[in-house]
């Protein structure tokens, strides 16, 4: 989805992301009303086998801290690629820290790394579409597939405003393995997400106040520009219905064919 800039003209390589997003709009009451109603039932429909699958981004934390607030009993998960920014893992300690829970991180299997490395190359997601997905099959998908082993249902941070593919992401969705994805921000702005981090001073990712309001891996990873949208700084070379990496395939949009809120 584009259209909406999220980089001010003129503006320093780093400003203060509450100050350039946050504002309350309308109906952001009710839409928060909502989030939580819908995290309250997926608690009830889903009990143990419930999880929140966390990218450590800015709408990751605001459904963490509304788990933690409402006291709900849900797991929360995180992938560690081995490519992440420091700042991204930096969240995991403030996380604990400051809610007392304990983030499940999953790693890729080592031996899978080491040979795609040595085989492709450490920067091979630059050389082809078929070798950027085949990272992120090994750094991201396999992981993934273990962490959510066992669970029916897990919550992103997908939100309809972030691209053109995201653009119909409903509340609820069959995954592709048939567990039920629950996306309970879909209908919030960048604004409101940037409003609620504001309003109860929530940690989050540095590298959002150096104009990246979506973080990956680093090599995957730029500041976007003015009159860029949302995504424009994930997998910036590729065309922008490839900018997916295979987390998000949907039943209910078939253009996610290839891509938590990741």
């Amino acid at each position: 989805m584009s259209g909406e800039v999220f980089a001010l003209p003129g503006a320093a390589p780093s400003a203060s992301a509450i100050k350039l997003y946050a504002r309350e709009t309308a109906g952001f009451a009710e839409r928060l009303a909502k989030t939580v109603e819908l995290l309250q039932e997926a608690v009830l429909d889903h009990g143990d086998g419930l999880l929140q699958s966390s990218s450590l981004g800015a709408e990751d934390m605001v459904i963490t801290d509304l788990i933690a607030r409402h006291k709900l009993p849900i797991a929360i998960a995180t992938l560690d690629t081995g490519r992440l920014h420091a700042e991204t893992l930096a969240l995991l300690p403030q996380i604990e820290a400051r809610y007392g829970l304990k983030v499940a991180v999953y790693s890729p299997v080592n031996d899978a790394v080491v040979t795609f490395v040595r085989v492709r190359g450490a920067d091979a997601m630059y050389e082809s579409l078929a070798l950027r997905k085949e990272c992120c099959a090994i750094r991201k998908l396999e992981p993934l597939s273990r962490m959510l082993d066992g669970r029916t249902a897990w919550i992103t941070g997908l939100r309809r405003e972030q691209s053109s593919n995201r653009a119909v992401v409903p509340f609820s969705e069959p995954d592709h393995q048939g567990r039920t994805k629950l996306n309970v921000l879909a209908d919030w702005s960048w604004a409101d997400v940037w409003h609620y981090i504001a309003t109860y001073d929530l940690p989050f990712n540095a590298l959002h106040d150096q104009f990246m309001p979506s973080i990956g891996c680093a090599p995957c990873t730029r500041a976007i520009s003015v009159g860029e949208d949302f995504r424009s700084g994930r997998w910036w070379w590729e065309s922008e219905d490839a900018k997916e990496c295979g987390l998000h395939k949907s039943h209910s949009n078939e253009e996610l064919k290839t891509g938590a809120s990741a």
